[in-house]
This record gives structure tokens, sequence and C-alpha cells, in this order.
């Protein structure tokens, strides 16, 4: 896993791993302590397939779970990919309900991260 720092405020960390680095609740609380030790930074962007599928099987409850540990930590999120195969409505539901919050979002890519990151405070 590497970091690349981003943003006006140089605040924004973008993990690039080819692996998958969120499978649940304990792995995103490893991955929110690793990056902001390495970086500094309390924003991060994350590739979809970083993420284990189950995330977007929302009965699986992972993606609730792993959510909350951002907000408990007060960090922010942009989660960049293609969400056009999903068909559930309930998923395009969530995806919309945080897009329209401040600290979690699901964005097509890093540019449109980068605008929802350092608006974000």
């Amino acid at each position: 896993m590497e970091y690349e720092i981003l943003g006006e405020k140089k605040d924004i960390a973008l993990i690039v791993s080819d692996e998958i680095i969120i499978n649940d609740a304990q792995s995103a609380l490893d991955l929110i302590a690793s990056a902001q030790y390495e970086t500094d930074c309390d924003k991060f962007i994350v590739h979809k397939s970083c993420i284990a599928d189950d995330f977007f099987v929302l009965s699986t409850v992972i993606a609730g779970e792993i959510l909350q540990k951002f907000i408990n930590y007060r960090k922010k999120i942009a989660i960049v990919g293609d969400y056009s195969k999903y068909t559930s409505k309930a998923l395009k539901d969530f995806i919309y309900e945080c897009n329209n919050g401040n600290s979690i979002y699901f964005v097509p890519s890093v540019e449109e991260a980068l605008l929802k990151l350092d608006g974000a405070e």
C-alpha cells in the first residue's frame, strides 16, 4: 500500500493498492490508523477495487460497520469507482444519501473526490 498526498492543504491521502484493503470494520480501523500515522491526513481517497465486494451488498451490514468507523474517528472518505452496474435501489439510495452528507462520498473519479474532500471540513 502506498500513499499520495493531494489537496490544496495537502490533507488528503490517495491510498494506492492492488489488493483489497478494506474487508471489515477492523481492516477499516487499521487503514485509518496507518494512513493517519504515515500521512498525517484525515481525508482519504480509496478505489472501489480496494474494498471487498460484500461492502456493496447492504444486507451484509458491512458497509455500515466500516463507514461508522470513519465517522466515529472523524475521518472523511471518498470511494472512487463505477457504480452503474449495481441495480439495488437500496444501494443507490445509500450512495445518494452519503453523497449529500459531508463525510462519505461515492464518486466516479479522483478529480471529483478531490473536489468533494477539499470542500469538506
